[in-house]
């Protein structure tokens, strides 16, 4: 191991912490509730929604996951940092939370794959950070209050000026902000497989049990803010990836004849994406179609439902989920503050197949008359646990079975 790479003393944030021992930075809630503690990463002022996220691990995954645009997250874990950053597990170009607020960062990054502090990625991408406050306070306020608008800042202003800005946000709901994360022109993922093999120590490939290859199918992916891990799920389990933005046109995704169509995740209010709602209300009628997340949502809207806002959303790789289906229980992770009506869904030719054990709340739906299904968590589970790894599968199959 090269410790000039990882050494504390050869760091740009340890040299940037040395000149700003002192420096405090804030956390404002529009409820004019203030976290102070200490300042780290960028030195910048942001607003945004403020949520909090369960996982013990996986924060390089959280940080880069387009569905944090526009928030700031507060984690649960007490320690974070200690494994560094890896560029092998961004799950996009950059980090796209706004802010990031945690108990304490750790001074050391102790992995061999690590190439990179975690406060070192965030000053580069220009992305403040908080640590040292009471990160259970926090959370335990946006269980009981709900998700808040709030400023921070690692800057010199005052706390009423950090409460205002604030409370000036425009907040959420309502607002398109799948059109700050999506795809600039449609691409094909990882065509020579060099983003897709699963990870060893060892660095091999692993083969399928069978040891044959399987036949391959095209899916038009629609990128709302997808995770790149998604992407290497459907090329191993034999799908070739052909990624649209998200205002691609049904003509467009036409044009490549797909066997199948998958609906990603992303950030923002779904029902502020009506230009999805009409493209995939086209698509379902001919293509059996996957979604996950805001896909999931977006389906909700095509067939005539609603979603509405969580009061607090599901953040984590800890949530429990039944299938009403076949009774079995998966615990996934989750990122996401919208939800569907069950109600709505029934009414609208849909059956909800899965429930969030916690609220009760949709975590899954199919349509009865054609072949569509989705669900409302990350089946590719970056981070989080593989129960839910056969929902690729099950996609394969009802696409084969179409063909």
């Amino acid at each position: 191991m090269d410790l000039s790479l990882h050494g504390k003393m050869n760091s740009l944030s340890y040299r940037f912490n040395m000149l700003n021992q002192t420096k405090t930075g804030v956390l404002a809630f529009e409820d004019g509730s203030i976290y102070r503690g200490k300042a780290f990463a960028a030195p910048k002022t942001v607003v945004g929604e403020a949520v909090f996220n369960t996982s013990m691990t996986g924060y390089q995954e959280i940080i880069t996951d387009p569905s944090y645009f526009s928030q700031i997250v507060t984690m649960t874990a007490v320690q974070i940092g200690n494994y560094g950053i890896a560029p092998e597990d961004v799950e996009s170009a950059k980090p796209h939370i706004f802010g990031f607020v945690v108990r304490e960062l750790s001074e050391v990054s102790s992995n061999w794959r690590s190439r990179q502090s975690l406060e070192d990625y965030l000053l580069e991408h220009g992305v403040p950070g908080l640590q040292g406050v009471d990160t259970r306070a926090i959370t335990k306020k946006l269980r009981v209050a709900g998700a808040m608008k709030a400023c921070l800042s690692t800057e010199d202003i005052s706390d009423e000026e950090a409460v205002q800005r604030a409370r000036d946000w425009q907040g959420l709901e309502g607002f398109d902000h799948v059109k700050s994360v999506m795809p600039a022109a449609p691409f094909v993922w990882d065509a020579e497989d060099k983003q897709t093999a699963p990870f060893t120590v060892e660095g091999t490939h692993l083969l399928r049990e069978e040891g044959l290859p399987r036949k391959r199918f095209s899916v038009a992916a629609i990128d709302f803010g997808a995770k790149w891990s998604i992407f290497r799920k459907l090329r191993l389990h034999g799908f070739d990836v052909n990624v649209f933005p998200a205002n691609a046109s049904v003509e467009q995704i036409r044009e490549i004849n797909p066997d199948g169509v998958f609906l990603s995740n992303g950030p923002g209010d779904p029902s502020a994406v009506d230009y999805a709602h009409r493209t995939v209300k086209i698509l379902i009628d001919t293509y059996p179609t996957f979604g996950i997340c805001l896909g999931h949502q977006i389906i909700t809207h095509a067939i005539g439902a609603k979603t509405f806002k969580l009061k607090f959303g599901h953040r984590g790789g800890n949530q429990p989920v039944k299938n009403l289906e076949t009774g079995k229980v998966s615990i996934t992770s989750q990122n996401h503050g919208f939800a569907s009506t069950a109600e709505e869904l029934e009414k609208h030719g849909a059956i909800v197949t899965e429930i969030n054990l916690n609220d009760q709340t949709v975590e899954g739906l199919r349509l009865k008359d054609r072949p569509v299904f989705s669900v409302q968590y990350h089946p590719e589970a970056a981070p989080g646990p593989n129960d839910a790894d056969p929902l690729f599968e099950q996609f394969y199959t009802l696409v084969r079975d179409a063909r």
